[in-house]
């Protein structure tokens, strides 16, 4: 076969660049955490109406598996499938973990520094009971403390009525991943400083949990801290984790990451991240039904959803679409799972890459504001670094002259 040659112009043709590709900006202070915390509930609400169920259950519910946002799992029986927990799971509508989330937020809005255990009495026990607030899954206002689940009650009950020390608080309650599911704030204030992060959540979280959950609650923070560094990946927030989980926490997250590492496709990762969690985790093969053994204090044991929202992050390179679908499909405790990965992955790319109509549609179905506390709370966050940056450069001087050096 010939090619035909076109003729010669006739005049020269005007010089053409071609066009130029630019790189799209990284992501500001201010993006990330718009990304963390709308990500996290946008997560929340689509991992929310399987919450519980099995991968396989999902997937013949779903024809094949969650793609988006659905509706409850018992259709219009929502309220009386399971009386323990009648809550409106689904249509977009976020659980417990954004409204601990957003109580937090409010926390750091009103002490406008650092948190401690002593900031979970004074100003978080009030938000959960002190005022009615939307309740998306109650579709009526009512105090916070109506909607969340005990292990969460357990805060109140020991701070509010036992007035028990609240560094130690969370001793005696199961061990779960109640305090991490809702530590992403504690990450975003100590954005790109893992290490601060890590030590703010163990402290917050002492009022809430103890052992392997409390440990998770830090390791969560900092690995948000870690995602919201300039030039973070997710092998780099992993990384980071494995620095500083202590115990079955880090065996955990190091089994599963090496598993996930072996995958790029989350539906052929989920009976496999399953499969190295389960020496770790304590609640057993049946979700709904736990094991004896289950949530109870121990140095060689480890949340389940912490690990697998880590797994998940890296079988989807970072993307926040794959992360959490890969997540909601998991089932088991995928709202809270669903909630870490969102957040870890909008802490990684910026709001930009929670998909708008995901989040839009969260935040018209559960009539709530996303970006409202993000806004808040990076407000916040660079009041915190300004102080800590004085007090570092007081502490600098001091040094200097008690060692006599230049």
């Amino acid at each position: 076969m010939t090619s035909t040659v076109p003729p010669a112009p006739t005049t020269s043709p005007s010089p053409t660049k071609p066009p130029t590709r630019t790189a799209p900006e990284a992501p500001t202070l201010d993006d990330r955490i718009a990304g963390a915390l709308v990500g996290a509930a946008v997560g929340d609400a689509l991992g929310g109406p399987v919450e519980g169920r099995s991968a396989e259950q999902i997937a013949a519910r779903h024809g094949g598996g969650v793609t988006g946002i659905v509706g409850p799992w018992d259709g219009e029986d929502w309220r009386t499938a399971r009386p323990i927990a009648p809550y409106h799971k689904g249509d977009g509508h976020v659980t417990d973990d954004t409204l601990m989330t957003h109580a937090l937020v409010r926390v750091y809005a009103k002490v406008r520094g650092r948190l401690d255990a002593y900031a979970v009495a004074e100003h978080l026990v009030p938000e959960l009971i002190g005022e009615p607030r939307w309740i998306p899954e109650l579709e009526a206002e009512a105090l916070p403390l109506q909607r969340v689940f005990l292990a969460e009650k357990w805060i109140v009950a020991r701070l509010h009525y036992g007035h028990v020390d609240p560094r130690e608080a969370g001793c005696g309650n199961i061990v779960n991943c109640g305090a991490a599911m809702y530590m992403a704030p504690v990450g975003l204030v100590n954005a790109a400083h893992p290490q601060a992060a890590y030590a703010e959540a163990i402290d917050i979280a002492g009022a809430h949990q103890s052992s392997y959950g409390r440990e998770a609650a830090g390791v969560f923070a900092a690995g948000v801290a870690a995602a919201c560094a300039p030039g973070a990946t997710p092998e780099s927030v992993v990384e980071t984790c494995l620095s500083l989980a202590k115990d079955g926490t880090r065996s955990a997250i190091e089994a599963v990451c090496e598993t996930a590492a072996r995958h790029r496709d989350f539906a052929a990762a989920l009976a496999p991240l399953r499969e190295a969690v389960a020496p770790f985790d304590t609640v057993g093969p049946d979700y709904r039904a736990p094991s004896l053994g289950a949530r109870r204090p121990s140095r060689l044991h480890s949340i389940e959803e912490l690990p697998v929202a880590l797994g998940m992050l890296l079988v989807a390179g970072g993307d926040y679409r794959r992360a959490v679908l890969g997540s909601v499909n998991y089932g088991r405790d995928c709202d809270s799972i669903a909630t870490m990965s969102g957040a870890l992955a909008g802490a990684l790319h910026g709001e930009r890459a929670v998909p708008a109509d995901w989040a839009d549609a969260v935040a018209t179905a559960s009539r709530l504001d996303l970006r409202a506390p993000a806004r808040t709370l990076a407000r916040v966050a660079r009041e915190m670094f300004a102080r800590d940056t004085a007090r570092r450069r007081a502490h600098e001087a001091a040094f200097t002259t008690l060692a006599g050096t230049p």
